[in-house]
């Protein structure tokens, strides 16, 4: 047990109202702190909800951004300040200038320390085309990305950053070997055009050509569901189901009931459903794309494919179906590496972290003192 205060950390991501990687991430280290002696953190929602009735006008499109700024600049001045560290959650292009630019504005202003815990797939593009954002993750006292392919990119534009892998909760993901592997396919990405999943559908239909039992389920949602159903009505697909979203805590149940995951990004960082995947002992067959190579290693963790190459997608699915063996030992390794995602490998990075921050601050102000 520590002796020392615990560090106040507020937290400056989205709530699981978002239902996504920057959500999920932020509730597993809110859950991973409860009861720790060292860090006392809590929750800044850039999503806040206001009180009814004026929560129904969230349903208003461009009424919505209006008034969740109004509620959240009010907050993050209230919630800042008695923080001894923000640790703000970021994505890319539009979502970073509403919600982590201000939080790091704010925090600059209440003269508290800064941890910019920058997340996107697409962190080159956004970078190219951003000063501001260039000129914030300068400005911040540490910025920490969550794989090698972020560490580099960053690189690229003379911005340091440190590596703190995902959180996966690996008591909730029960690893089994399948055995008999059957054309039963998973994929929990949301029907965003950056995570493509027509390529997948295109690929399962392959599958299905060659295994007329096949079934994909697809767990997510977003704009672009009708437009997968109506793909999966023009390729005459059988067994397609659409499970719409479910909540973190229910996921494990799908990937227990699947054989294969796929997955056919565009555009990605370190995707924490490859991580839940290899902890359930399901062989992935993923696109080489951003930082899925740096935590999927091509024929040891499981296969890659070419982006938006459903050609050979569906061949790597059909060659897992075909040497079981093959597939077995893949899923053995890959659920080796789980350890590197594990809390108790992580949680001492993030003590470091904090400490770190709060330690320079406390030099600075006996500089500025004398």
């Amino acid at each position: 047990m520590s002796s020392r205060r615990p560090l106040r950390v507020a937290l400056v991501a989205p709530s699981l109202r978002i239902l996504g990687g920057q959500a999920v991430q932020a509730q597993r280290l809110l859950d991973a702190w409860r009861h720790d002696p060292d860090i006392d953190p809590w929750l800044v929602p850039i999503n806040p909800v206001p009180p009814a009735p004026f929560d129904r006008l969230l349903d208003i499109k461009y009424v919505r951004t209006v008034l969740t700024q109004l509620l959240y600049y009010p907050l993050l001045v209230r919630e800042l300040r008695r923080a001894d560290v923000v640790h703000v959650f970021s994505a890319s292009y539009a979502s970073f200038l509403l919600a982590p630019l201000p939080a790091i504005l704010i925090a600059r202003v209440l003269g508290k320390p800064v941890v910019l815990n920058y997340r996107s797939g697409e962190a080159p593009d956004h970078l190219k085309r951003s000063a501001i954002a260039r000129w914030a993750l300068r400005t911040v006292d540490l910025n920490v990305v969550p794989s090698s392919f972020l560490r580099d990119v960053f690189a690229t534009f003379g911005l340091r950053s440190r590596i703190v892998a995902n959180v996966c909760d690996l008591e909730r993901f029960e690893y089994r070997e399948r055995d008999p592997l059957r054309p039963r396919l998973l994929s929990t990405r949301n029907f965003d055009a950056l995570y493509n999943l027509p390529c997948t559908l295109r690929a399962f239909a392959r599958v299905q050509a060659r295994h007329a039992d096949a079934s994909l389920t697809l767990v997510g949602s977003g704009s672009g569901e009708p437009a997968l159903r109506q793909l999966v009505s023009e390729l005459r697909l059988r067994h397609v189901t659409f499970a719409g979203r479910v909540p973190q805590h229910e996921i494990h149940r799908f990937y227990a009931d699947a054989d294969i995951y796929i997955q056919t990004p565009s555009i990605d960082n370190m995707p924490a459903s490859v991580i839940e995947a290899f902890a359930s002992g399901l062989p992935v067959v993923a696109t080489r794309v951003g930082g899925v190579p740096a935590i999927l290693e091509d024929g040891v963790h499981g296969l890659l494919a070419p982006d938006d190459d459903a050609n050979a997608v569906a061949d790597h699915v059909l060659a897992l179906l075909d040497d079981p063996a093959a597939a077995r030992r893949m899923t053995a390794a890959a659920r080796a590496s789980c350890g590197n995602y594990e809390w108790a490998v992580l949680r001492d990075q993030w003590v470091d972290v904090y400490r770190s921050l709060t330690a320079r601050a406390g030099h600075a102000s006996l500089a500025e003192a004398a």
